[in-house]
Parts: structure tokens; sequence; C-alpha cells
């Protein structure tokens, strides 16, 4: 019998030892598997899989390490399940759980925008730092962010794509490079709501991120420029990545005086209604949401509350499209699963992943306007509007 012969038959051992003590043991606390609603032990499938990783291990042109293969099989499995569910190594976990829920970051340089060449060029990356031990420079150009092409965005446009949830990674594809590189987004953007009146008195609220604390300044700023003198408001949401789902049902529920916000349907955690509490404090002022194609999660429960319950008139482009709630399952070996849970859904039971929020009004930032012009434009749009 040969040592791979043997590798094989304990490989396959092994993952019938896993299986039958799913089935009997029951699942891990925090798992929220019912043991009675385990399946059979799916022979033929795993058979497949010892078949596949003994000529994988055996023929792949490099020689890769038992240990390397099943990393590998974990990230497979889990990464497959959707666009955010992840296997973080024990490195990886470390580094997540030491940000902060709901920050907001950028990646370690700028991009300025360069005439002469009609490119977006690094500035401000520091020797040593991450991205240029990637091998990234000052002056080289970036062509991509995410897949979108850089050359006809403007200077927020851009700077929108850098941003993120902290933690959270960015795709770029550097000019002269055939591949992307991967940045995960560590540097704090200071996230303070910025207020700007303008002169047909229309607060615009710039939200970048919902926090913690973010339905108290909503509150604050409004009754700082006075409410009852102000002839709309509008939240300006484009790139808010998302943030705090705590945090948007407080803001939402400033607006609203009764019904359903959103609710969250899980396999595993079952259903959650999350509703508004009666109030009377700003229900007669105008409201309008300003959304992108980078207003995601958190933001899209907050636009979608106030549009299904005709609270404001939204405008702007279609959202990302991600609504889900993702839970951290730590791993004996300091690893963990970062997995999706649950979707987000409407008001109105529409659910919010891969579908966005549309705007009752369309109309998209052109890379030639001003974003003064802009801003004005929209506010004028809220105006004469009728939710």
């Amino acid at each position: 019998m040969t040592q791979h012969t043997n590798i094989y038959r304990a490989l396959w051992a092994s993952l019938l030892m896993c299986w039958g003590l799913a089935l009997h043991a029951g699942p891990p606390s925090g798992w929220g598997e019912d043991p009675s609603r385990s399946a059979e032990v799916p022979i033929e499938s795993i058979q497949q899989f010892v078949q596949i990783y003994g000529i994988v291990r055996d023929n792949y042109v490099d020689k890769k390490s038992d240990d390397a293969l099943f990393q590998q099989s974990i990230k497979g499995l889990v990464s497959g399940l959707d666009n955010y569910s992840r296997y973080l190594s024990a490195e990886e976990y470390r580094q997540l759980i030491q940000y902060t829920e709901g920050d907001l970051a950028s990646v370690d340089f700028n991009l300025n925008y360069d005439t002469y060449t009609k490119l977006w060029q690094i500035q401000g990356l520091k020797t040593g730092s991450d991205s240029n031990k990637l091998g990234l420079r000052n002056g080289q150009a970036i062509l991509k962010i995410d897949h979108q092409e850089l050359k006809n965005l403007n200077q927020d446009q851009v700077q929108g794509l850098l941003y993120g949830s902290i933690g959270s990674t960015i795709q770029i594809l550097p000019e002269n490079n055939i591949s992307t590189l991967i940045l995960v987004r560590n540097k704090k953007v200071e996230t303070d709501i910025e207020p700007v009146l303008l002169h047909n008195q229309v607060l615009i609220l710039k939200i970048r991120v919902f926090q913690q604390d973010t339905a108290n300044e909503i509150k604050r700023l409004i009754e700082e420029f006075g409410s009852q003198k102000l002839r709309a408001v509008v939240l300006d949401l484009r790139n808010n990545p998302g943030g705090l789902l705590s945090a948007a049902v407080e803001s939402a529920d400033l607006f609203l005086d009764n019904g359903l916000i959103v609710t969250t349907k899980s396999r595993s955690e079952g259903d959650q209604q999350f509703q508004a509490l009666p109030s009377n404090e700003f229900q007669k002022l105008k409201l309008g949401i300003l959304i992108n194609r980078r207003s995601a999660s958190a933001a899209e429960v907050f636009t979608a509350a106030l549009k299904d319950h005709k609270r404001a008139w939204v405008v702007g482009e279609n959202s990302y499209g991600k609504g889900v709630v993702q839970k951290l399952f730590p791993l004996p070996s300091g690893a963990a699963l970062k997995m999706t849970v649950s979707h987000y859904y409407t008001p109105k039971d529409q659910m919010i992943e891969g579908q966005g929020i549309q705007p009752n009004q369309s109309y998209a930032l052109q890379p030639e306007m001003k974003e003064d012009y802009y801003l004005e434009h929209i506010s004028d749009l809220v105006l004469k509007s009728k939710p």
C-alpha cells in the first residue's frame, strides 16, 4: 500500500468522522443549526472530493502541501456562497476584530488627476506602507478601481470608490499591470456629518456612514439650522457603504411616526422586524434622499424605509444592492468564517440584495458637472416633489 493511498484513506476516514460528529453531537454553540435537520452523510460527494483531492495533489505543476490544499478547499467552499462570505485566516481574523464596526476608511494613499497625462496618479504614499510593500509608487497611474474605469470620473466619484467600511477590500488596476491588486481599507476617514445650507433654505446633510451617534447628530444639526425655517432637508448618502443597522433604524425613526422600518429574514436565526416609534418631531419636514451606485447596506435600509412610507423623495441612481447581515463564527484554530446569515427586506417586503433601491427620480452626477450645481438641482427636484 503506497503512502499516497494511506493519505487518501485517512482523508476519507476523517471526513466521515467529521460528518458523523456533526450528525450525532449537534452543532457548536452559536451556529444556530437544529440537529434534527441534519442531512444524511453525502457519501458520493465525499468520494468525489477525495478523488479530486488526490488528482490535484499528485498532478498539479507545483507541489502543494496537504494543509495548503485544505485551506484552499475551505476558502472555495465559503467564498462560493455569495460575494460577501469569506474564510478568514487567524491573522486576517485578528486584524478584522481590531476594526470598529461602522467606521469608514480608505487606502493609504490619495489619487490626484494629472491634466497632462489625463490619468489618476498615486500621491501621498509613504515608504514602508502596506501599498508600498505591494510595489505601488507615488506618481503611478491607477486605471480601474473595483473594475470601474477612472478616466471619465471626477474627484468626488474617484474618492467615493476609494472609501468603504474599514477592513473591507478594494481591487485596483495600476498602469502597465496585467492583473489587479487587492488592498485593505485601513486608513480611518473622519465621518462627521457635513452640513451645507443652500440659498433656497434646503439643508444638505452628507452622511458618509451610519455610526452609533448618527441619528443624534442628524437631529442636532436639523435643530441647529432651525427645522421651522428649513424648506427641506436632503440626506446625501452617495458612496455610503452602510455601517450599523441599528444606526440606520434609529435615523429612519426620526422621520417616521409608525410602521415597519426593515425586516431581517434568516434560516438559522428566525425573522426580526424593526418598527418606528410614535413621534411628531420632524413629521412636517420635507425630505429628500440622494443615492448612487455605491450607496449600500444600512444606507439602503434607511432609504427604502422612507421611500416605502412615502416620507422622502429619492433622487440619484439605483443603489448598490447589498442587503445582507453577516456574522463571524470563530474556529478553534484561531481562524473564523465571515458568513451571510440574514437578508434585509424593505417595508414592502422587497429583498434589497441584488436589487438595490430604485430612486423616485433618476439623476446621476455627470463627470463634467460641478458638485455645487448638482446639489442645487437636486434640492430643486426635492422641493418640487410630492412623495
